[in-house]
């Protein structure tokens, strides 16, 4: 049985390259780099009653929210006007700390429930996460239910 030495060779030979190849860098999801959330939105309001729209970019460490790259959110809502549309990144009430490299954005808007019944508040939302390997584009789209009463 010489000839299936060489085979056996051959087949460790091929594991082991396959097994070198797999170690290489997978590419990072850039949605796995950071949170949006809604809480503290206001859910339930009286017709004419002033409510709040709460959106927090919360990035993981080792990312963070490009402030040189633009950011977009635009809202809209059933039932509800808001004081603003359309907001960027200067709008964020988050602000630097003395000796802080990036903040993570976070937008208060008031809104107002103009008549009663079921709402539902729209957001969407355009920024870029960025790594020291990467700076991608995201974009989310965000529906909040915000009954009127």
């Amino acid at each position: 049985m010489p000839h299936i030495r060489p085979l056996s060779t051959l087949a460790a030979a091929v594991v082991a390259l396959a097994c070198t190849q797999g170690h290489a860098e997978a590419p990072v999801d850039p949605a796995s780099l950071y949170e949006v959330s809604t809480t503290g939105t206001s859910t339930q309001l009286k017709t004419g009653g002033q409510g709040t729209f709460v959106l927090t970019i919360k990035s993981k460490p080792g990312a963070h929210v490009s402030d040189e790259a633009p950011l977009k959110l635009e809202l809209k809502g059933a039932q509800l006007s808001f004081t603003q549309e359309t907001l960027a990144l200067k709008d964020s009430v988050a602000k630097k700390a003395e000796g802080q490299s990036f903040v993570d954005p976070r937008f208060e808007v008031p809104f107002t429930a103009t008549t009663a019944g079921k709402g539902t508040l729209e957001a969407r939302l355009t920024f870029f996460i960025c790594t020291e390997q990467l700076c991608a584009r995201q974009k989310k789209t965000l529906s909040v239910p915000v009954e009127v009463l």
